[in-house]
């Protein structure tokens, strides 16, 4: 018996601004899964992650804020997130009072709230956190990943009669 993960990045809506539509799928031996969820958390933990999804295309983002404070990378976890915590709050706040800038509100808000997990690592160790993770699956030999790539700009729903969701699924399982 095998456990596999599928997870999808850009969405499956035509009329978003993706071009791409990707289903990916890990499968695993579930005789190896122990082995695999501990390799994981040990390196989860080692950059204070514990019980944290992986969100790589938020974890690779530049966060702006880190940039403004002096001396972030010699600050330890905690006094990092503390500091972006109060820039982020300052922010939200002057955003919110003013009734123009309600659409920026909304979306630093949602940005916030996607990268509130990862705020106290720079950049350069959230970097290094992904490729720690991808060189440890790399490594699993009994692991094997799949993906099933669209392209949504030529996409042509009346030649397959799916949705973007049911191709990219039936190409994932076959």
């Amino acid at each position: 018996m095998y456990f596999c993960y599928v997870d999808e990045s850009g969405t499956s809506d035509l009329s978003d601004s993706s071009t791409h539509f990707v289903l990916v799928g890990i499968s695993i031996p579930v005789w190896h899964w122990s082995k695999c969820e501990t390799d994981i958390t040990r390196i989860k933990a080692r950059h204070n992650l514990e019980n944290k999804e992986i969100h790589t295309a938020w974890i690779l983002r530049e966060y702006r804020e880190q940039l403004s404070i002096p001396g972030f990378e010699k600050m330890n976890y905690k006094k990092r997130r503390n500091e972006i915590e109060t820039l982020r709050k300052g922010t939200l706040h002057k955003l919110q009072i003013d009734p123009k800038k309600v659409k920026s509100y909304r979306q630093i808000k949602k940005n916030y709230l996607h990268t509130q997990d990862y705020i106290h690592l720079t950049l350069e160790e959230r970097k290094a956190f992904v490729k720690e993770i991808a060189v440890t699956i790399g490594g699993w030999r009994f692991a094997r990943l799949f993906a099933e790539c669209i392209d949504k700009i030529n996409w042509d729903q009346n030649r397959t009669q799916k949705t973007i969701d049911e191709q990219a699924f039936e190409q994932l399982v076959s």
